[in-house]
């Protein structure tokens, strides 16, 4: 479990591939400060599990599953990546509940600028929508952000400068391709209506 509250702006060291899968090391020096083999990581909102630990970078495991419903497949040597350690309960809960299961790839569609924040408009899957809701929460690439409008197709989130600076999201442009988890709230509450029903 995370917050979406990203710790470190880190980068892919190396990508390997092993035919249905890749061997991904990421430098982030304050995400492995305390980690230990085994642990949870989050890369650009996706949970991987590390599998070895090197001066300040960490060696993750990526399956087909996850290289073919993430970005994380895009990956390549130099890539900057958002990076967040798994909360504990000794932890603000600054963001929101947040798994690091994406549930779809989202297009960056337009990006409007001023001086102390960007409006991003983003396309998600249309069968995301539903549980997309004006003032709620969005995780995109990891990242704890709050939906400021949305319609029938897509949606907005304003990002300060503090995001833009420490995140991937400051260098996204029209036409990237982004993780998207919604509230993981709306899939219970529609799951127990659906039940009720």
């Amino acid at each position: 479990m995370f917050t979406g509250i990203i710790e470190e702006l880190g980068r892919v060291v190396h990508v390997d591939s092993l035919g249905d899968s890749v061997r991904m090391t990421i430098h982030g020096p304050v995400v492995t400060s305390d980690a230990n083999i085994g642990d949870s990581i989050s890369v650009n909102g996706v949970c991987l599990t590390v599998t070895t630990l090197e001066e300040g970078a960490f060696t993750a495991d990526v399956m087909l599953e996850t290289l073919n419903r993430t970005t994380l497949g895009h990956l390549a040597d130099s890539s900057p990546v958002n990076l967040e350690r798994p909360v504990t309960l000794a932890t603000r809960l600054g963001g929101h509940m947040v798994q690091g299961h994406v549930d779809g790839v989202a297009e960056i569609v337009a990006r409007d600028h001023s001086e102390n924040w960007d409006v991003v408009t983003i396309k998600p899957p249309v069968e995301l929508l539903k549980y997309i809701v004006e003032k709620g929460s969005i995780t995109v690439d990891g990242t704890s952000l709050t939906v400021a409008s949305v319609d029938d197709a897509q949606f907005t989130v304003s990002l300060i400068l503090e995001t833009l600076a420490n995140t991937t999201l400051g260098i996204r442009q029209i036409g990237d391709e982004v993780n998207l988890e919604v509230d993981v709230m709306a899939k219970y509450v529609e799951k127990l209506m659906g039940a009720r029903a």
